[in-house]
């Protein structure tokens, strides 16, 4: 029996969400400025002069100046665009924590005007591998079961995917791996909580972590993922994802069959039959 849409639990806590970010440490957004290095990069690309952008974003204070004239809008379940009035959109830094990422980039679509792009920079899968896998270890060890402790994320293959699904045209995915140091796990942790990047799943443990499964996996850290001078190595993967509102202006792809010419003779070798 299938449950209703409405009695399907989300999977991340929104609320509390919201009161972390609230609570973000403007020096902690890094990740947030590497994004913004990465857009303004793409950008500068396409040879479009963009004259109605918006930006959606938790964070306006990092990404309030860069595109002059901007709408900055929250990214709230619903959207506040209007349709067809955008002719750029920047999904920035906050997919990932999106209950319905496939929701986000229709409503961003729909906010395009014909041949408009959409441009989305989020966290992939291998954000945080190397805690994941300690914590993951040490709980297994200290208490003989898991627990809901870092958000899934998703590869680039499937995230690509995400931009066809919500019907935009020519869509292109690569990622950005960063790697951060630090002195240890609490110094990694509390950098988490200050750029609003902890655990907010709605299936999370509702009560304090035993230390010694802290005290596990700081060893293990230690063990498997450090530096020569005996930093903690993080990984961040930022995600960036472009697609264009469709327009009968973009290419398209040819026809099956419809070549006027054989591969093989442009390669300059014989073809030959596969056997059967």
């Amino acid at each position: 029996m299938k449950m209703p849409a409405s009695d399907i639990p989300a999977l991340f806590d929104r609320t509390t969400l919201a009161a972390r970010r609230a609570r973000a440490q403007d020096e902690a957004l890094f990740l947030h400025r590497a994004a913004v290095d990465e857009v303004q990069d793409r950008l500068s690309m396409v040879k479009r002069e963009f004259t109605a952008p918006a930006v959606v974003t938790p964070f306006p204070q990092v990404w309030g100046e860069i595109l002059p004239g901007a709408r900055i809008v929250a990214d709230d379940e619903v959207l506040a665009l209007q349709p067809g009035v955008h002719d750029l959109v920047v999904h920035a830094v906050a997919l990932h924590w999106a209950n319905d990422p496939v929701g986000q980039l229709i409503q961003c679509r729909r906010a395009l005007k014909s041949d408009g792009l959409l441009l989305a920079v989020c966290l992939g899968g291998e954000t945080l591998h190397e805690l994941r896998a300690v914590l993951g270890q040490a709980e297994a060890e200290v208490t003989g079961g898991l627990s809901p402790r870092i958000a899934p994320m998703g590869e680039i293959r499937d995230l690509g995917a995400l931009l066809q699904r919500a019907g935009l045209a020519l869509p292109v995915a690569d990622n950005v791996a960063l790697t951060a140091e630090y002195r240890d796990l609490i110094h990694l942790m509390r950098d988490l909580r200050a750029m609003a990047e902890t655990n907010v799943l709605s299936s999370r443990l509702k009560h304090p972590t035993r230390r010694a499964v802290f005290d596990r996996a700081s060893a293990l850290y230690a063990q498997n993922y450090a530096t020569s001078d005996g930093k903690l190595r993080a990984t961040f993967d930022l995600i960036c994802l472009t697609g264009w509102s469709p327009d009968e202006s973009q290419p398209k792809p040819l026809r099956s069959g419809s070549a006027q010419a054989r591969l093989a003779e442009a390669l300059g070798t014989n073809e030959t039959k596969l056997s059967d």
